[in-house]
């Protein structure tokens, strides 16, 4: 495993990045490509981001080609080419060129060739990807990364782990495994965990020799990035997958497990593990029959690479043998040995513990193995941490400067890097060094906005820096929070909702359509692959079980070469060949807030938790005093004090005002003043409170008061809360996702869809469940269809919302099949949905999949229109009401990939929200828990929203019904009036302002 350097000429790396910046893009090594001959010869294979095939392949041979009839190395595309030309190249000079036309997908290519010392160098790929072509082909021929900008088409649906996707599954087995390492030694764990997850794949259906070691290898990358639950089951797959007396997998399956324990804090544990004995490993081949030529069988697969010749000439590294291998592990063990002993307190036995480990490293090959910089910065990295609790400050910035040289010589511009920098910053300041330490803080924030899977890294380490910047007055503190909060921003909801305003950037028009029905083909892609992977499981497949397979893999690979051809389309429209900024700066930010608005930013960093207000002219950093999981506990018991499920049924208890009152002074009392004067509040969420809405919080005591002292009286009603000064009270709230998505929302136009209104609910009772719909036994009972929600408030909203067309579907012609053949759902502005929200699980032991209960449809419905199948509606809507239980909540990972949703999930608002935001929602009514029926609450509370007059705000709307709710004793209690949220713009207004009509203003 070569590590990654800046010194390393690109013909001896697995893979290497074409161009410095603008979209990423790759070249991988493809030793299997038909036009290679000699050993000498290379190939690569070109990839994008957002491409969900190769965009191009490149080759290098010793023997002379035709620019325009050599054959091309991409599969399932033919290629008529005109008469060649000739362009110049940056870094090469004028080179052959000609255009050519795949004619049955009426796509143009392109191609490049230049010939250099005997060698013809041919890059050929999509005309949309011309940029990518040339860098490529500039770079390979210079041996070196060529600087330049590759502004080619992007759609942003994908992130760094689902681009690594991509790129694994354009390698051969080792070199995927070598990238995989590679990429986790230099901290991308969500980029690695993919790599490996597809040699897992692989060796599944292979039966490869590497099934453990990949199992393994991808159990630690959960635990990197805190799945602990995920790792757990991976280890013990990978320990029946490792056969009897294989020394190096038990060896590396006893490191990885202690690692493990080692990142859940318990130490004791992680030397339970290292303690348990291991099979001895002996030298596939020794060091002597190397030095004289002799090739071993382990060391030809290192070397052949599939007769590939990968690393070749004077720079052939021929690999680890077993022996060393077990060497590097045992020094490893003995590592982690010394880091559980610091994390205990013995600082002496945890020193004399690393140096052994570093000693013994140095008598692996003189300590000249590249491979193992990663392990011996840490060793560093842990002397550092031992030296600063024996006050050797000396010692310590010693220990962290050896460590950054090893990783920036090895991985410049990781993620590594960043989180080494990081650990010692947080060191200065912990040493006194404030001022340094900010700087250097500053400076990994810096760099991290181009370093693409550095902020899962990072997420643990920023703590010390949000500390010291809350600290600090004027205006420096928090425009520094600020940016340095943007990058530990999620995937999730926010990613969809940038895709989403990225489509409708300049209205619904063709090249919208044709981003879209890009968009669409990756998920479809996503959801193949899963398929894919599904069969290719299956241990012993039947005949049956091998045609679907076969079908599955045929159909991807068409689904691939399809929509990597919609995204060079895409290159026609300009707006799509530049990279929205994915950030937002303080001030862009205050530029778009309005008279009597403000932005709340909660962030949970590490072990802390951090506030931010923003107005139109201030802006206040707060530190919150209290821990995340003091928050979670704090906010689950005032749920739990507004509905809880008890034996099956919802039980509602008096509500707890005085702990509202004092989680109010927790998160926001720092801010009362900006608080006070906000009239429109943008709340974002993180942590526990995106479980809970803001508007419950009471923010003074006198309300309090007054209700205890009713309470007095044998008549009061614990559940009368009339008089509460409720946050919600008199002031709007919006959710946002983050900055960027509130800014794009903002920005974006209204809809143009030319009806209004278009309500949906009331399924129709089935009186048994159609046969073609029984699935297996995670089925919902039938039970669920038997209890529909009133068709009143959909009526009642057609009737309000009926200029311009308005229609409501109830009973049988409410239905799953009906919805997903519609054609016209991007004609109405609003959708309401008046049913029940599935978002739990039907049973123990069943996956839980988002969905809203519909009627049965046609042969194979199942009366569900779930997660996956929301995302594939085609809408452009203002608005989306969902009137059911609990829809702003989660979707596991689990369902955000079958549903072909590659990143995010397990957080709120990732469910049924972020399926609407996806199919074309601009903002998203939702509740945080099952809407009552009681009191006509749901009914007067929507109908607050359809009541708007032209141009007043949604939120507006909204807190004037719940205000109306508030001050009557009978649905005064949260239960009744809190539970909806507007996840978007809520200033925006449900019907726009007639001619001459301004809109109403943000403050009163």
């Amino acid at each position: 495993m070569a590590a990654e350097g800046s010194q390393q000429p690109l013909s001896i790396r697995n893979s290497f990045r074409v161009g410095t910046s603008g979209v990423t893009c790759t070249a991988q090594n493809a030793p299997l490509d038909a036009r290679l001959g000699g050993m000498f010869d290379r190939g690569y294979r070109l990839s994008c981001r957002d491409a969900a095939g190769s965009v191009g392949t490149l080759i290098a041979v010793r023997r002379d080609v035709s620019v325009a009839a050599e054959p091309t190395g991409l599969g399932g595309v033919t290629l008529a080419c005109g008469a060649p030309g000739s362009v110049e190249i940056d870094r090469i000079g004028r080179v052959e060129a000609t255009n050519c036309r795949d004619q049955g997908a009426n796509v143009g290519y392109k191609r490049y060739l230049v010939r250099r010392d005997g060698v013809t160098y041919l890059v050929e790929g999509l005309a949309g990807y011309d940029p990518a072509l040339k860098l490529a082909l500039a770079s390979v021929v210079n041996d070196a990364t060529v600087p330049g900008e590759i502004r080619v088409a992007t759609t942003e649906v994908s992130d760094p782990a689902a681009f690594a996707r991509v790129q694994a599954g354009q390698l051969d087995r080792l070199g995927a495994r070598d990238e995989g390492y590679l990429r986790n030694n230099s901290g991308r764990f969500a980029e690695s965990s993919e790599f490996f997850e597809a040699l897992v794949s692989r060796d599944r259906v292979s039966g490869g020799m590497g099934l453990s070691e990949a199992l393994a290898n991808q159990g630690l990358q959960q635990s990197n990035l805190g799945n602990f639950g995920s790792s757990g089951q991976l280890f013990t797959q990978a320990s029946a997958a490792t056969a009897r007396g294989d020394g190096l997998a038990e060896r590396l399956l006893r490191n990885y497990r202690a690692i493990d324990q080692l990142n859940q804090r318990k130490p004791a544990e992680a030397l339970q593990e290292l303690a348990k004995p291991v099979s001895t490993v002996g030298a596939t081949f020794d060091r002597e029959s190397l030095s004289t030529g002799l090739i071993s069988r382990p060391l030809a697969e290192q070397i052949n690479r599939e007769s590939s010749g990968l690393k070749r000439l004077g720079a052939v590294d021929p690999g680890l043998t077993d022996q060393e291998r077990a060497e590097i592990l045992d020094a490893q063990a003995i590592a982690l040995g010394g880091t559980a002993a610091r994390m205990q307190g013995r600082m002496d036995d945890a020193q004399t513990s690393l140096q052994a480990a570093a000693n013994t490293l140095s008598l692996v090959r003189e300590g000249r193995v590249a491979s193992t910089a990663w392990l011996r910065s840490e060793i560093d990295m842990e002397l550092a941490l031992v030296a600063e609790a024996q006050n050797r400050r000396g010692a310590a910035s010693d220990a962290y400067d050896r460590a950054l040289a090893l990783l920036q010589d090895a991985f410049p511009q990781s993620p590594a890097v960043l989180a080494a920098q990081a650990r010692k910053a947080a060191w200065l300041s912990r040493s006194g060094d404030e001022a340094g330490a900010t700087a250097l803080f500053g400076k990994v924030v810096a760099e991290s906005l181009s370093i693409p899977d550095a902020g899962a890294t990072l997420r643990d380490l920023l703590g010390p820096y949000f500390s010291l910047l809350a600290k600090q007055d004027g205006k420096d503190g928090p425009d520094a929070i600020f940016t340095a909060s943007q990058v530990l921003q999620r995937p999730g909801v926010a990613q969809t909702q940038a895709v989403f305003a990225r489509q409708m950037s300049e209205g619904n028009d063709d090249a919208a359509a044709l981003f879209r029905l890009s968009v669409a083909r990756s998920r479809d892609i996503a959801r193949n692959e899963a398929t894919v992977a599904q069969l290719s499981a299956i241990a012993a497949p039947d005949a049956q079980q091998q045609a679907a397979l076969k079908v599955a893999q045929s159909d991807l690979t068409y689904l691939q070469r399809e929509q990597t051809e919609l995204t060079s389309k895409l290159a026609a429209y300009p707006r799509y060949n530049v990279l929205s900024p994915k950030n937002v700066t303080l001030a862009e930010l205050q530029a778009a807030l309005r008279p009597g608005e403000g932005y709340f930013k909660l962030m949970v960093v590490g072990e802390r938790t951090y506030g931010l207000f923003v107005t139109p002219d201030n802006a206040r950093a707060v530190a919150i005093a209290a821990s995340p999981a003091a928050l979670s506990q704090e906010v689950q018991e005032l749920r739990d004090t507004i509905v809880k499920v008890e034996n099956g049924r919802q039980v509602n208890y008096p509500f707890d005002v005085g702990r509202s009152h004092s989680l109010y002074k927790t998160l926001f009392g720092s801010v009362g003043d900006l608080l006070a004067t906000t009239r429109h509040f943008i709340f974002e969420p993180d942590g526990a409170m995106l479980q809970l809405p803001p508007t419950v919080l009471i923010t003074d005591e006198k309300g309090i008061a007054a209700y205890n002292k009713r309470m007095e009286s044998p008549d009061g009603d614990p559940f009368d809360f009339t008089g509460m000064a409720w946050l919600g009270r008199g002031r709007e709230v919006s959710i946002a996702v983050s900055p960027r998505a509130f800014l794009d929302i903002r920005k974006l136009a209204a809809s143009s869809a030319p009806r209004n209104y278009l309500g949906l609910g009331h399924n129709a009772k089935p009186a048994a469940r159609p046969v073609a719909a029984v699935a297996d036994e995670c089925d919902w009972p039938l039970a669920t269809w038997m209890n529909p929600i009133s068709a009143d408030e959909l009526l009642y909203a057609q009737q309000k919302l009926n200029r311009g067309g308005s229609t409501v579907r109830t009973d049988a012609a409410f239905n799953d099949t009906a919805l997903l053949g519609e054609q016209d759902l991007d004609q109405y502005r609003v959708l309401h949905f008046a049913t029940h929200g599935l978002v739990t699980a039907p049973r123990a032991g069943c996956p839980a999949r988002p969905a809203l209960v519909t009627s049965f449809g046609n042969a194979g419905s199942d009366g569900l229109l779930s997660f996956k199948e929301i995302f594939d509606l085609k809408l452009n809507a203002d608005l989306v009401i969902l009137s059911a239980c609990d829809t702003a909540g989660v979707a596991s990972v689990a369902a955000s990939r079958e549903a072909g949703v590659t990143s995010g999930g397990n957080y709120a608002l990732d469910g049924l929200v972020r399926a609407f935001v996806g199919a074309g929602a601009r903002s998203v009514i939702a509740s945080h828990w099952p809407v009552p029926d009681d009191f006509d609450a749901t009914k007067r509370l929507i109908g607050g929203v359809i009541e708007s007059k032209p141009g007043q705000p949604l939120a507006d709307g909204l807190e004037g019904a719940q205000e109306k709710l508030m001050d009557d004793p009978n649905t005064s209690h949260p239960f009744y009036w809190a539970a909806f949220v507007i996840v978007g713009d809520g200033a925006k207004p449900l019907m726009a302002a007639s001619a001459g009509q301004g809109a109403a203003p943000a403050a009163r």
